[in-house]
């Protein structure tokens, strides 16, 4: 397996980063290549939920949680991906807490490649930038959610 992670610090604490990363359903609410998702499941989220994401290139690919931790993070593995030279896929989104309520988020990706030797190398070049492209642009909408929803929050506040 290939591991690829990016992190990035917010302003903000981890309640506050799980209150939209817990809307497991709705990661087309920030994820930028992220066109609809499709509920496969019904009910709490949690492990065993499971979404088709749709994206902006026209593919998509299924995601079940295998791992739940509220205001700690979520693990999924990725399915029907028939787009992607991957044979395997996981992700997973960790919330470290900081001082004075700061938060760093770590989004990482394992996965095997498909073509053996040749799809190694793809997937430690190609494809370690695209994805690292990828989690840096969900990181950034991510905080940039989590601080518009904060202007939003504080505005209702004052009326």
């Amino acid at each position: 397996m290939i591991h690829h992670e990016r992190r990035l610090e917010i302003d903000t604490n981890p309640e506050a980063i799980w209150m939209v990363l817990s809307r497991f359903m709705h990661i087309d609410e920030f994820a930028p290549q992220v066109t609809t998702v499709d509920a496969l499941t019904n009910g709490k989220d949690g492990v065993g939920s499971k979404r088709r994401c749709h994206f902006e290139n026209g593919t998509s690919l299924v995601e079940e949680v295998t791992d739940w931790r509220p205001n700690q993070g979520y693990g999924v593995r990725l399915s029907e991906m028939p787009a992607m030279p991957l044979t395997e896929a996981h992700a997973a989104i960790a919330i470290e807490p900081l001082a004075d309520s700061r938060s760093r988020v770590v989004w990482s990706m394992d996965y095997q490649m498909k073509y053996g030797p040749l799809g190694w190398l793809l997937g430690q070049t190609l494809l370690k930038v695209m994805m690292g492209r990828v989690l840096d642009s969900n990181l950034k909408a991510l905080a940039e959610k989590l601080r518009t929803d904060r202007v939003a929050d504080a505005q209702f506040a004052f009326y």
